[in-house]
């Protein structure tokens, strides 16, 4: 067989993306965002870097969208196509894919997202919980579609749980995920805006920072928090009951919902069955 140098395969690289095999050319103002975008900041320098970079190479890997009437939503890709459209192009290369679910492209685009390296730590938790509060996902099921670790997953939801004011410090890089984390101990607001406070003026290391928690919290105990009912086993009772997923979602205020998955009208009456059953 015929070896092909390096100046060939780039010439071949640089062909149109229109003649390779499912890919095309779509115009940028028949691209509509993608509403599950986990992204929530775009920031205009590294637009400006990625717009230059495609005026001199072009997009050099294709958007996924899908086609929705006339149109095409974006399922990945949308700092591509910002930069695109930064650098003056009219028409990006698109794959497109069809999709079964009304909601499949939704999910498919999260989990795109979150499978890239370039989210703040924020906004990789709140894609995280999205996929387990809208999606029924587990933990586990999460870390192995993005491809980490259940207890990389565990730890970024966990910074869910701290006030607006430290997660916004740690979106702009003035603390790590680590330091956030540290400040997790603190039960009052006033003891975490002070441990902040020093941890940015004084450009305290994680372990530093840890110790200051530490200590804070013997300052203000944390309040001792009642034991939770066993939620993961009645969800997996009821799931091998069912045959099917069951997700139970409790409120704070006591109560909750029970959500159980269906993937058609024949599943949907199985399911009625079963509990119209269990009743008699």
């Amino acid at each position: 067989m015929r070896r092909r140098n390096l100046v060939s395969l780039i010439a071949e690289d640089r062909r149109p993306f229109s003649e390779h095999t499912g890919y095309r050319e779509v115009p940028i103002d028949q691209i509509s965002p993608n509403p599950e975008q986990p992204r929530e900041v775009f920031r205009s320098q590294e637009l400006k870097g990625l717009a230059k970079s495609i005026e001199e190479h072009g997009v050099l890997t294709p958007l996924l969208v899908r086609r929705e009437g006339g149109k095409y939503i974006l399922i990945a890709g949308e700092r591509r196509l910002r930069g695109a459209a930064l650098a003056g192009l009219s028409s990006v290369p698109v794959v497109i894919r069809d999709l079964g679910r009304s909601n499949e492209s939704l999910e498919l685009a999260l989990v795109e997202n979150l499978q890239r390296e370039d989210l703040d730590p924020v906004e990789e938790a709140r894609g995280f919980a999205k996929l387990i509060e809208d999606y029924s996902y587990t933990q586990e099921e999460v870390a192995r579609r993005v491809g980490r670790e259940r207890s990389t997953i565990t730890n970024q939801l966990r910074l869910l749980r701290l006030p607006g004011f430290v997660l916004e410090s740690l979106r702009r890089g003035e603390i790590s995920a680590g330091h956030a984390r540290a400040l997790l101990r603190l039960a009052c607001a006033d003891d975490m805006s002070e441990a902040l406070a020093k941890v940015i003026n004084e450009g305290l290391s994680v372990r530093a920072t840890e110790r200051l928690a530490a200590r804070l919290a013997e300052r203000s105990p944390i309040p001792a928090k009642p034991r939770r009912r066993p939620l993961e086993f009645a969800t997996r009772l009821l799931g091998r009951l069912l045959k099917t997923r069951v997700d139970i979602k409790p409120r704070k205020k006591g109560g909750g919902r029970i959500v159980i998955d269906y993937s058609d009208d024949e599943e949907l009456e199985r399911l009625i069955g079963e509990l119209r059953d269990g009743r008699r």
